[in-house]
């Protein structure tokens, strides 16, 4: 039987909608996803969602229909590994997710980055990692080769799923985010399990992710990151959730706020670039906030399960 989504549109576009049951999320995001619905019904379930929020079991079935949207990949080795994503970029500050990425992955950590490669508005992680001379994936043999080097592996969401980037770039049509936005950073693009990092912007999406998650088995690294980044905001404290079933009392890092942190002089994926080569060889300060948020990330994976047992 074909999809009608017109039933589910006219709920989403009344005061106060009542929430989607998981059956009916599933089906509506399936066809947001394949491109069945047209451009006036996409519109309608985009600005319906977003206008009347996601609830958590929306969520976890818009996450469950993405996953099952892309073939994952697989990384070579026994250690878990951690997942960042990176589709925010920057504007305000210096993007140094790329930096928190170089630390865990300069400790042994397998380290996979997945995001957008480019956004007219802000300097993406992809770009900064250019300018570090770490191109990206196209293969999963290259992030494997990334790990055996102990450098970070980014994966473009156009390589990785093209169908979940395609609905991604609908936001430059639409003129603003939908929830594949919130949806693709909760993603784990490995065949195997991964210590995933999950940011968000609004406090209001704190608790979302905590009830998405709570009974997720090896858990995710929760924090509200710098304009949207998964990594800490560098003149900010830190509190960084290890939330899930698997969790334990390492979860949560915190440091001192300090103003007085030297960044880059511009936010340009050169200039964080250098910047970052910098730092990396010690020759400028790693904020401290981003210090804890490696090490809460290093004392996550210590006490997770290989997932190579569990495998």
């Amino acid at each position: 039987m074909t999809f009608d989504p017109r039933p589910l549109l006219r709920r989403l576009g009344r005061p106060n909608a009542r929430p989607l049951a998981g059956d009916e999320a599933k089906a509506l995001f399936t066809a947001m996803l394949e491109g069945s619905l047209d451009d006036v019904q996409l519109g309608a379930a985009w600005m319906g969602l977003r206008i009347k929020g996601e609830t958590p079991e929306e969520l976890v079935a818009f996450l469950a229909v993405a996953e099952g949207a892309y073939r994952h990949w697989t990384i070579g080795g026994e250690q878990l590994p951690i997942v960042i994503p990176s589709y925010n970029g920057a504007r305000q500050l210096p993007n140094l997710t790329p930096l928190l990425a170089e630390l865990l992955a300069r400790r042994g950590v397998p380290v996979v980055i997945h995001g957008v490669s480019h956004d007219p508005t802000r300097v993406t992680s992809a770009e900064i990692f250019a300018a570090m001379d770490n191109p990206p994936c196209v293969t999963p043999d290259d992030m494997t080769a990334r790990h055996r080097s102990r450098r970070s592996a980014f994966v473009p969401i156009e390589t990785l799923a093209p169908s979940i980037a395609k609905l991604l770039d609908r936001r430059w049509t639409v003129g603003a985010r939908g929830s594949m936005h919130t949806v693709v950073k909760m993603i784990n693009p490995l065949s195997t399990p991964a210590l995933r990092i999950v940011s968000v912007t609004h406090p209001d999406y704190v608790e979302r992710m905590r009830a998405c998650f709570a009974s997720d088995p090896l858990g995710v690294l929760l924090l509200r990151g710098a304009e949207g980044e998964a990594v800490a905001h560098p003149r900010r404290a830190l509190r960084m959730e290890w939330i899930g079933a698997g969790a334990d009392e390492a979860s949560v890092s915190t440091t001192e706020a300090l103003d007085a942190v030297e960044l880059p002089a511009a936010v340009s994926a050169a200039a964080t670039a250098d910047w970052i080569a910098r730092a990396l060889a010690s020759r400028v300060p790693i904020p401290p906030a981003i210090v804890a948020q490696v090490d809460g990330c290093l004392a996550a994976i210590a006490r997770s399960a290989s997932p190579m047992a569990e495998a």
